[in-house]
């Protein structure tokens, strides 16, 4: 059986499982359709709350990332992984304790203010569909290239499945369909990289392989038998620097990026809406530290490998597309990837040849097609750089195509499409449930009709919940960047909104409703403003000379969490105390009852 026909078959399969969890698990009740009731087992809600996480960012993007950036890209790694810690530590505990549905209300409830709480579900809206976008992107990839439709109705697909089993099920449905959704991705990321290790190393296990040596098959496969008892990391070294690249293994970035980009993913993590309100669905405060342990282990298990998958990626990469072999013609898995226009290839000097270099192989950037049969797919200019690339590569298809640049059977090719569309829908559903319930819940329940029967409110969080998904399908057609990149920038926003909002919520009596609101407001502005101006209003002045302090828009999160603690405790030692049962209440948060 052909790519395609493997891959209808696991997408069908997978797609029929969450549709049937779905209407097993419907929601009846907003408890169910919010928080499942809290009745979630901290195993399932760890497993939930990975694949909640592990976005098409963590499974599609991340390792295409540090394939390109080298050691660079580990701040992904440590940013993503030790936000964790932060979460499991500084948050998950007492927020479960505080017991409500959504972060926005419990800013609103610590701050005694309307007016707090709609500033924090305005910022929550603005996060998740900055967030999403990233999501419906990675969709939009996968199914250009494995489904082979146009973008636009792999898009449609996947908001129609999404819509399904959000409005169906809630919280409840989700939860469940997520448990599902990470075996699926776990399985499609791990099975092709083991198969791969084995291949280049003879180690089954890629963490190890990854700092092991070449065995002889291996150097047979890269086509150099010298390459047989060096280091993997050593012969990645050598073949970049053979073809013009820095060392794999050396860094580029200024270090202070690196650090900030590394604390805003950290604190963006622990800032995150819709993982936050993972804990809320669990029954006591041990069961959200035991949740967060359990989501701890679930991400490691792809966490650990993504190095070992780009390096490999990497590895093959280059020498395939710099094999002189292909002569007047791209390898079969180039030609497959070409039609969807994430690759191309302009043979510059009219050899035949395939060239890699470093460089800009096109004229200016790749902009988005126009017209209904390839409206979404990346076009490229036909104007050649003056440099010696000849090969454009969209990063966000380098562990999509890595299976096939291994030529490895075409199941697990299907498989790795399986993957990403769970990794990217799970990830959008629990967006866009937090999106639903900060219109219905905080905005209309909690703000302007708190008189509303539960039954309208639900009827309202589903209506949401479908203009969402149509806001996040036109996200997916029209992606504003590389999927890890845009979700970068939605961590930078938690980052600089919600964490020292909640961290003072959390840790400081005396924080006051003014100090909260001002905090929140500089925070995203600032932070939003920054990264629009150089991705999007003056994106030929987004280099390092231009940057404050050195720190790139990715990174820029970091200085917004600090503007915002700031301001927020300047403006709250000039204005009035909380009220004492509101300090009464910070301080029972931190001292959990003896029961759980």
């Amino acid at each position: 059986m052909g790519i395609l026909g493997w891959t209808w078959l696991f997408v069908g399969l997978t797609f029929s499982l969450y549709i049937g969890i779905a209407v097993w698990a419907k929601a009846a009740t907003t408890g169910d359709f919010y928080v499942a009731e809290k009745a979630i087992h901290p195993i399932a809600n760890g497993m939930a709350t990975a694949a909640d996480w592990m976005s098409a960012a963590s499974f599609i993007s991340m390792a295409g990332l540090i394939s390109f950036m080298g050691r660079d890209g580990s701040m992904y790694l440590m940013g993503w992984t030790g936000g964790y810690v932060l979460l499991a530590m500084l948050l998950a505990p007492y927020l479960r304790k505080y017991g409500k549905f959504t972060v926005p209300e419990f800013i609103g409830d610590r701050y005694y203010s309307s007016g707090a709480r709609v500033i924090a579900l305005f910022c929550a809206i603005f996060v998740s569909f900055t967030y999403v976008a990233g999501q419906m992107r990675g969709v939009g990839v996968v199914f250009s290239r494995f489904l082979e439709v146009p973008v636009n109705t792999g898009v449609i697909i996947g908001m129609a499945l999404v819509f399904f089993y959000t409005t169906m099920g809630g919280m409840k449905g989700i939860t469940y369909t997520q448990v599902a959704q990470y075996c699926v991705l776990i399985s499609a990321y791990l099975i092709p990289v083991i198969f791969i290790s084995i291949m280049l190393t003879g180690n089954p296990v890629p963490q190890l392989a990854y700092g092991g040596t070449i065995s002889a098959g291996g150097a047979e496969i890269l086509g150099k038998a010298s390459y047989q008892g060096q280091y993997l990391l050593d012969v990645l070294d050598g073949i970049q620097k053979d073809f013009g690249f820095g060392e794999y293994t050396a860094g580029k970035r200024a270090v202070v990026d690196v650090f900030f980009i590394t604390i805003a993913l950290m604190v963006g993590t622990a800032g995150l809406p819709h993982v936050i309100v993972r804990f809320f669905t669990v029954r006591k405060i041990r069961d959200a530290r035991s949740s967060a342990g359990w989501a701890l282990f679930f991400i490691a298990l792809l966490y650990t490998t993504a190095p070992a998958v780009a390096a490999f990626a990497r590895t093959n990469f280059i020498l395939t597309v710099n094999d002189k072999s292909y002569a007047n013609e791209a390898p079969a898995w180039f030609k497959n990837w070409e039609s969807t226009g994430l690759i191309a290839w302009m043979d510059k000097n009219e050899d035949g040849i395939m060239q890699y270099r470093p460089g800009q192989a096109f004229a200016g950037k790749p902009r988005y097609a126009e017209g209904s049969g390839d409206s979404g797919e990346r076009l490229l200019s036909n104007r050649p750089t003056a440099s010696d690339n000849e090969i454009y590569i969209d990063r966000d298809i380098m562990v999509l195509a890595n299976p096939e640049i291994a030529k490895l059977p075409n199941w697990v090719v299907a498989l790795v499409a399986a993957g990403g569309l769970a990794a990217a829908l799970s990830t959008a559903a629990g967006l866009l449930l937090v999106i639903s319930a900060s219109v219905s819940h905080d905005l209309l329940k909690g703000v302007l009709m708190p008189h509303m029967s539960e039954r309208s409110e639900l009827l309202w969080a589903r209506s949401s919940a479908a203009v969402a998904v149509l806001i996040a399908g036109l996200f997916g057609i029209f992606p504003p960047g590389f999927v890890a990149q845009v979700v970068a920038f939605a961590f930078g926003l938690a980052a600089a909104s919600f964490f020292p909002a909640i961290i003072m919520g959390v840790f400081s009596r005396k924080t006051t409703k003014e100090g909260a609101m001002c905090g929140m407001l500089a925070g995203i502005t600032f932070t939003a403003g920054y990264i629009i101006y150089f991705k999007f209003i003056n994106p030929a002045a987004n280099v390092p000379e231009n940057w404050w302090f050195s720190i790139s828009p990715e990174g820029i999160g970091t200085l917004g969490m600090i503007l915002n603690f700031v301001i927020m405790w300047a403006v709250s030692r000039v204005t009035k105390e909380p009220p004492q049962e509101i300090q009464d209440m910070v301080a029972s948060l931190r001292y959990p009852a003896s029961r759980d």
